[in-house]
């Protein structure tokens, strides 16, 4: 299917050939009829793309500091390495989406294929939407109408927080597409509106929808003319749409508001704002959140948990169902707001449009549809696959995220894989990731990797609650397996993975490898620790501290469900590490939870069957400008200490004082070595069996014992 990207690095917009996308459990699939080009906001997404490199930098000073961190934490290469990799992402574009529903999510309620719906989906031929981002389409409503409907309940939701009463005036600064919306939604709630801008045609429109209007461009002064408008008191409320780095509407819109009066924020402006505006008018301010209730949060759009209509009466969907009655209704005309219209094949020639000079409003893409067959297929083949030449185990990935096109996927290229295919839910990471590395083939039909006979291998990297299952499907289809940490979430899953393991033994094929990416353990200064603490008899003392960092509880790591938590799916790390340290089993575990924190601030400590103890501080309340790992080992009157693999000084060992590195190295590229030497049978099996499961056996214990 053909999707809209654009490239972050140049800006380039591009419609490429991705896999058609599967519906979820709580989602649709939806074939496309229509989408709407916001010109605002993807205005921004395109100026941002062209912009050069510095100025890139001067419009996220926030994402500047944090790379400023980690150059003095993990050193200036992998830093670069990491900014490179975010930048060459694909970015897919679009968020106002009419189609059919062509499939629908077991845990769907009310929806048919067939029916006709609005979501928040891309500009792509067939979308995958959560059903809570969904709306049926009255009979009455046109797909050219219906494709406003996500901006238009971004107007409503600004609207429901100033809270407007019959009678009330009411100032939109910005007349754009939502300025526009604003003004027709204000006036059918009985407010009179005032409209500022300095696009006379946009003014023109917005004075026949029922505004009154200040023209900026022929000096006229939005303050005194607000004033007026409102007979001497004040505006009872400002919602501004307006895009502009300058804070000056936020400004003027203290100004010429009455006291107590109220602020809404839609658009994009500058925030200095100057405390005598608001304190002496008591003034109240607020930023608009997109389209109402439920947006970003993934418990209502990626779970499908509705909100109670009792305490939450306006959700997003219920937004966008306000809006489409509106429209059905006749009471809100979003006809006269189309300026353009292209195919989807001309999609370049609309965001000219869009980065261009040249006035527009509503720039609208048509969808002339295509096979059945063509548009479900879900997996694509690279044109330039039959030219290559296929050296090494034959690999494919399950998941293309940042850790994977980072750091995974060029490490089995550097180790001589030949890179068979890539899956990945939405298909859009999955054909950067292709086109990047040189695989064959990129598809979202996960089983097709298990049902290949051309894969001897595949790497899991997907997000933790699919591990268990996925690494299941691939040992029963016989192929080697390499998933990222943890290898399952619970006691159940670690099970059913070693049973069906040992049940593998009774084939008369080769055993499959099965590997967990704990790749500390490869990397040169453990791997230099462990030689040296091999020559030392008697118990051994680790210290492992872990400046973990605070991640959102709404992050989904922390999701029990989906993530396990942090014990489970970063911790793992440094029992793992401390495990191979000590070259023997762990005979017991304990644990001390700071009180007033969650589970990611802990201490575990892990006494071993020779006597040593292993002390894992993970830490989440630190500063980032701290390093983020350190590790000592006490043993037989000497001391190791490595600082965030960079680092390694020893203390009374002969003939050892230090090993530095230049670049940080955690030992990715050797651990994904080691598993490409056991698959090509060129070497043992690089962890394990029995340390597999025994480290995420204890890292399961820990995090059940937490609660976390």
């Amino acid at each position: 299917m053909k999707q809209i990207l654009q490239d972050l690095r140049t800006g380039e917009t591009n419609i490429v050939d991705v896999p058609a996308p599967r519906a979820g459990r709580t989602s649709l699939l939806i074939e496309t009829s229509r989408t709407l080009v916001s010109a605002g906001t993807e205005r921004m997404l395109v100026d941002f793309g062209k912009a050069g490199f510095f100025e890139k930098a001067l419009k996220q000073p926030d994402k500047v500091r944090q790379v400023a961190e980690k150059v003095k934490t993990d050193g200036l290469l992998p830093t670069v390495k990491a900014v490179l990799n975010k930048l060459d992402q694909q970015l897919p574009m679009g968020y106002c989406n009419v189609g059919l529903v062509s499939e629908v999510g077991s845990s769907v309620p009310g929806i048919r294929i067939g029916d006709r719906v609005v979501s928040n989906g891309r500009h792509a031929e067939v979308v995958s939407m959560p059903m809570n981002l969904c709306s049926k389409v009255p009979e009455t409503v046109t797909d050219d109408e219906a494709a406003f409907t996500v901006v238009g309940a971004i107007a409503l939701q600004g609207i429901r927080l100033i809270q407007p009463t019959l009678g009330e005036a009411v100032v939109v600064t910005g007349l754009g597409l939502i300025g526009q919306l604003t003004v027709q939604l204000l006036r059918a709630h009985g407010c009179r509106v005032l409209g500022i801008d300095m696009d006379r045609q946009k003014l023109e429109m917005a004075r026949r929808f029922g505004a009154e209007v200040v023209d900026l461009s022929s000096g006229e002064d939005p303050v005194s003319s607000a004033h007026l408008f409102s007979r001497g008191r004040g505006v009872d409320a400002v919602i501004v749409t307006a895009s502009t780095t300058s804070s000056l509407p936020i400004h003027q819109a203290a100004l010429m508001s009455r006291k107590r009066g109220r602020i809404v924020l839609v658009g994009v402006t500058g925030l200095e704002l100057s405390r005598a505006d608001f304190f002496e008018k008591e003034l109240t301010f607020q930023v608009s959140c997109s389209y109402g209730p439920g947006r970003y949060d993934p418990e209502y759009e990626d779970k499908g948990h509705d909100y109670p209509v009792g305490f939450v009466r306006w959700t997003e969907q219920r937004n966008f169902e306000a809006v489409l009655d509106m429209m059905a209704d006749k009471r809100l005309d979003v006809l006269p707001l189309i300026s353009h219209r292209f195919g989807i094949d001309d999609a370049k020639a609309a965001y000219d449009v869009v980065g261009g000079s040249a006035p527009s409003l509503g720039i609208l893409l048509d969808y002339p549809g295509g096979s059945q067959r063509q548009l479900q297929n879900r997996t694509v083949r690279l044109p330039a696959a039959s030219q290559r030449t296929p050296s090494g185990p034959a690999t494919s990935f399950i998941g293309s995220g940042n850790y994977a096109t980072a750091v995974l996927i060029p490490a089995f290229k550097a180790a001589g894989a030949h890179l068979r295919c890539v899956a990945s839910s939405a298909g859009v990471s999955g054909v950067h990731a292709a086109r990047k590395y040189g695989f064959e083939e990129t598809t979202t039909d996960t089983g097709k990797l298990f049902a290949d006979s051309g894969t001897e291998s595949v790497v899991i990297t997907t997000r933790h609650d699919s591990h268990a299952s996925l690494v299941l499907q691939a040992l029963r289809a016989g192929k080697n397996v390499f998933v990222e940490k943890p290898l399952c979430l619970t006691l159940e899953e670690l099970a059913e993975i070693e049973t069906t393991y040992v049940g593998l033994s009774e084939l008369p094929s080769r055993l499959p490898v099965l590997m967990v990416g704990f790749n500390r353990r490869f990397a040169p200064h453990v791997q230099k620790m462990h030689s040296l603490l091999a020559a030392v008899k008697g118990p051994k003392t680790f210290i492992c501290t872990v400046n973990a960092g605070a991640i959102p509880g709404g992050h989904w790591t922390q999701d029990l469900e989906v993530g396990g938590g942090r014990i489970i799916g970063e911790a793992c790390h440094f029992i793992d590490l401390v495990r191979f340290l000590a070259g023997v089993p762990i005979e017991s575990h304990a644990i001390a939870k700071m009180a007033s924190e969650s589970g990611d601030t802990v201490t575990i400590t892990l006494r071993f069957t020779d006597g040593s103890l292993g002390t894992i501080h993970y830490f989440s309340n630190g500063h980032k400008s701290f390093p983020k790992e350190r590790l000592e080992v006490f043993a037989a009157g000497k001391i190791l200490q490595l600082n965030n693999f960079r680092k390694l000084v020893g203390f009374g060992w002969p003939g050892f004082s230090k090993l530095n590195l230049w670049v940080q190295d955690k030992g990715q590229k050797n651990c994904v070595c080691a598993f490409m030497d056991s698959v090509s049978g060129a070497g043992a099996w690089p962890i394990p069996l029995s340390e597999i499961l025994e480290t995420s056996r204890v890292s399961i214990e820990v995090a059940t014992a937490l609660g976390a």
